[in-house]
């Protein structure tokens, strides 16, 4: 038997050389396929120049991209057993190269949705099939150790995507964002080749097509709908509707194939499990805290603070850096305690998010810093033990499956969330601009010295304009801090179901 095998395996020191390429091939394809969500946002406006496309036009760059990926997550333990480990990573990969070397070519706006849609359909298995190749390869002690490594890539993509793409495009151009992509998927296939073997590979049990048609309406339904939403006035628009009724059908329909049919898309079994049932909850809400401050705070500072991407970049760094510094504790508190590391991680993301709230318009680069660094270190230290707990008790032939579906749940969680809290921005800036106009009279002391105040006078439409503007802008404000008062909330509102987890014995340590 098999180090990986064997749940009495020595030090970390005497894993195979095999498992540690291993390791190096799934860090790497989830940092890339982490990047390409999140580095595409920054050259958007450099697209629509080259391609002479308007703002809508060019969100369905990520909007297809996004809808590509949730379609094609599930199908990964079900390719997975049908062509093993090595020839799926590998042809993976090798799509997912060739795809990015179209994007940067491409020539016309359809020519880069359809390549696109190819980038999402390929990159989808990279972070489930990765994870799951980790879980089933290394012993179950020394599973918070290697996620706690594999969340590293997981975690940094979406920080430096933004940072690597906005120096990229602005040293080079954008098409180069997508061009980088492709050598580092082609040297991460031949890694593939020489790292893994055709274990996985097995019987696939017949093909749940109805199952896998209705999930897909639903999820790309659903990734529609959130992400188009606050564009088309939500369900003011027709497109909206629609998106959301077959977003409810598919979804009826996926629950009762997957509970009656003979033959469902997904085990019944992944359902069954009562921690993994719950680690998927669990998922949804990670995945809606994850990305929530990267997109509102970066728009946050440039609109009322006036600061330059580059500044901004750096102060969004703090949130990598607090998952750093998570890293330094999470493997041995997990070891002791997974429920207890797991609640300390949500009360830690909480407690950010209400101070994040208590910000004002005259907040410091500190402020901004520190609020981000207690985020992403409780993040770090909620991720590991969550997904720990979650597949400690799942049979190894389901493990796969159901990293497919974890992700997919974390995905779409991310999704709707962004799209919640976008809503609340919006609409409560509205409510705070009609508010706080209501209560500005021209009685009032302090305009008599527009000198003082910023040129505010009702005496010159000039001076109205000044007005209007910082009204909007503390109207603005006030939204922003309600969104992070609704990212504290469900934060804490998570806490309570870390107590219904089923607590393992303790994990005698990987040293």
């Amino acid at each position: 038997m098999s180090a990986a095998e064997t749940p009495s395996s020595p030090a970390v020191s005497r894993i195979a050389p095999r498992q540690w390429l291993i390791l190096l091939l799934v860090q790497v394809t989830t940092l890339t396929f982490g990047m390409s969500i999140t580095a595409t946002n920054v050259v958007l406006p450099q697209i629509r120049g080259a391609l002479s496309a308007t703002q809508d036009q060019a969100a369905w760059i990520v909007t297809l991209y996004l809808v590509a990926a949730a379609v094609a997550t599930p199908l990964t333990g079900w390719l997975s057993d049908l062509l093993g480990w090595r020839r799926f990573m590998t042809g993976t990969l090798v799509g997912f190269a060739l795809s990015s070397a179209l994007c940067g070519i491409a020539g016309s706006l359809e020519t880069l949705l359809l390549a696109r849609v190819a980038q999402g359909i390929f990159g989808a298995p990279l972070m489930p099939l990765g994870q799951g190749i980790l879980l089933a390869v290394f012993p179950r002690h020394m599973h918070p150790l290697v996620l706690m490594l594999w969340g590293v890539g997981g975690v940094m993509g979406p920080v430096l995507g933004p940072i690597l793409g906005g120096l990229v495009a602005e040293s080079l151009s954008w098409r180069w964002v997508f061009l980088l992509m492709a050598p580092i998927g082609a040297a991460s296939a031949l890694l593939a080749i020489v790292a893994l073997d055709e274990q996985g590979r097995g019987l696939p049990g017949r093909f749940g097509t109805i199952g896998f048609l209705a999930l897909a309406v639903c999820m790309s339904a659903a990734q529609l709908m959130l992400d188009r939403g606050h564009r088309l006035d939500w369900f003011e628009s027709t497109e909206i509707s629609i998106e959301a009724v077959l977003a409810i059908v598919g979804a009826l329909v996926f629950v009762l194939n997957t509970a009656r049919a003979r033959t469902p898309f997904l085990s019944p079994q992944l359902f069954m499990d009562r921690n993994f049932a719950l680690g998927i909850l669990m998922a949804f809400v990670m995945g809606a805290l994850s990305y929530t401050p990267i997109v509102l705070f970066p728009a946050l500072l440039q609109d009322l603070r006036g600061y330059p991407d580059a500044i901004i970049g750096y102060l969004m760094a703090a949130r990598g850096l607090g998952n750093f510094a998570s890293f330094l504790v999470v493997v041995q508190l997990t070891h002791f305690n997974a429920r207890l590391a797991l609640g300390l991680g949500l009360l830690l993301q909480a407690y950010a998010g209400l101070e994040m709230a208590q910000l004002d318009i005259n907040m410091t680069e500190g402020d901004v810093f520190w609020t981000n660094f207690v985020q992403g270190f409780g993040f770090g230290l909620a991720y590991t033990p969550m997904t720990a707990l979650a597949f400690s008790t799942l049979p190894s032939p389901l493990i796969v499956q159901g990293s497919a579906l974890f992700n997919l749940m974390r995905n779409f969680g991310s999704s709707l969330f962004i799209s919640l809290s976008v809503l609340v921005l919006l609409r409560t800036t509205a409510e705070n601009y009609a508010g706080l106009s209501a209560v500005v009279s021209p009685l009032n002391k302090i305009l008599r010295y527009p000198e003082l105040v910023g040129g505010w006078t009702w005496d010159s439409s000039a001076g109205l304009a000044r007005l209007s503007a910082e009204i909007y802008r503390q109207a603005m404000l006030g939204g922003y801090l309600n969104a992070f008062v609704l990212f504290a909330v469900t934060a804490a509102a998570a806490v309570p179901m870390v107590l219904l987890f089923r607590q393992v014995a303790r994990l005698p340590r990987a040293g």
